[in-house]
């Protein structure tokens, strides 16, 4: 019996994976790992349900030419974004690097650009949730969007989310974990309770009427409330978010630390 040689198999070379894929096998993980904490959804959506029936069942935004939910309803979809883009990822990636996860994905090839990418994407993702929770509830309450409103709001909670994910990347990735928990909590106070981004700035006492529209929370805040009240794209507001959101994705990527 002749024997005949059979040609050698093709040896296959794995590809290696795109920086998109990295970036979405991170954002998918991150976003998984939010929705498991209760701490996070308790920030992401408890919080901010308590404060839109509050706003609605308080004389807080009375004699402001529309009804309280109606007032109430952007400002806190804003508060959605800043507390799971600042708060909640500014935390969880403070701890990251304490216990050293930042240091293991250091050595992948995700890179710092790539990390910040896969967490605003997992912001988005939560966001998403938010929106729809918050939304259901204030309707229920009475809330009567504009669909032009709706349209101009989707592109800025976008804007808010990237622009306050990088602060709290910036400040977790530079604070030690302990004062990163305490700077974000006291800054999502500060921006919540007197930054323009539930309240109007008019809402706010002395000079910090004319200093919120500087701030990142009263930008959004009013970008969000321009749109939904007034069908109106607020070009000032809108200017002050993308120059927080360019400065501080920047200063993130440059001064971030993986340990």
């Amino acid at each position: 019996m002749s024997s005949q040689r059979q040609p050698p198999r093709p040896v296959s070379h794995s590809s290696p994976v795109s920086l998109a894929r990295r970036i979405i096998l991170q954002s998918r993980y991150e976003t998984v790992t939010m929705l498991r904490n209760g701490e996070q959804l308790i920030l992401a959506v408890v919080l901010p349900l308590l404060g839109l029936i509050a706003l609605v069942v308080t004389p807080l935004l009375d004699d402001l030419g529309h009804s309280r939910i109606n007032i109430a309803a952007p400002g806190i979809l804003a508060l959605c974004a800043m507390s799971t883009a600042f708060t909640g990822q500014g935390i969880a990636t403070g701890f990251d690097r304490r216990y050293g996860v930042l240091r293991f994905l250091s050595t992948t090839p995700l890179g710092r650009g790539g990390l910040i990418a896969g967490k605003v994407i997992a912001v988005l993702a939560v966001l998403v949730i938010q929106v729809v929770v918050i939304g259901v509830v204030a309707l229920l309450l009475g809330w009567q969007p504009n669909f032009p409103g709706i349209l101009l709001g989707i592109p800025l909670l976008i804007l808010g989310a990237l622009s306050f994910t990088s602060l709290g990347l910036l400040i977790a990735g530079t604070a030690r974990p302990e004062a990163t928990l305490a700077l974000t909590n006291l800054l999502w106070i500060l921006f919540g309770a007197l930054g323009g981004i539930v309240l109007p700035p008019n809402r706010s006492p002395g000079l910090m009427a004319d200093i919120v529209q500087y701030l990142p929370s009263g930008a959004l805040g009013e970008a969000m409330r321009s749109a939904m009240l007034q069908g109106s794209f607020n070009i000032f507001a809108v200017l002050v978010l993308l120059v927080w959101a360019v400065v501080a994705s920047v200063a993130a990527v440059k001064w971030f630390k993986w340990s």
